[in-house]
């Protein structure tokens, strides 16, 4: 047997070993170092958070007081008043209408009443200011029974509701199909 073929693989094993034990113990004692710089870091960003946090607390009480002035100002010139006149509707259609009924709206059913209810759209008003795309993807949700209808006119049907326009709601329902143009 060869003495310095087993010897010398030993010897570079052990300097290795030494040599990464010694390295090894050399940056743990500079992680420590790390954690305190990264934790004096850390608390600077936690302070930082908390002013713009009341920065932005004070920001939205101030706008909130802003708005509450601006909107008791100008909310009545803002939103126009349309008085629903139940006995003029009832007179055009032969039957006595619900103020916000969407169902008066041709094309749409009980159902689909309930669908638009779920969606938030309750009103004439609301209704007329939707989008044909928000509509359909109402009834495209609910499944293949509502994603057949076509909401195209409902909009406009709403819309004319809302203002009272009952004699060019019932002759333009009276040219259209199922609420198709």
């Amino acid at each position: 047997m060869n003495i310095p073929c087993i010897l010398i693989p030993a010897l570079v094993g052990l300097i290795c070993g030494v040599l990464g034990y010694l390295l090894g113990k050399m940056n743990s004692k500079g992680d420590d170092s790390l954690a305190l710089s990264l934790q004096a870091d850390l608390d600077a960003c936690k302070a930082n958070t908390k002013n713009l946090n009341a920065k932005i607390a004070s920001l939205e009480a101030d706008l909130a007081a802003k708005s509450k002035i601006s909107a008791s100002q100008s909310f009545a010139a803002a939103v126009p008043t349309i008085v629903f006149d139940s006995a003029l509707a009832a007179t055009v259609f032969g039957k006595k209408i619900k103020e916000n009924d969407l169902k008066i709206v041709e094309g749409i059913g009980p159902k689909i009443e309930a669908l638009f209810n779920d969606a938030g759209i309750k009103t004439w008003h609301a209704l007329s200011e939707s989008t044909i795309d928000k509509l359909q993807s109402i009834l495209d949700a609910a499944g293949e029974n509502y994603a057949i209808h076509n909401p195209g006119t409902w909009p406009k049907q709403a819309l004319l509701a809302y203002q009272g326009k009952w004699q060019e709601l019932k002759d333009w329902q009276e040219a259209l199909d199922g609420g198709k143009e």
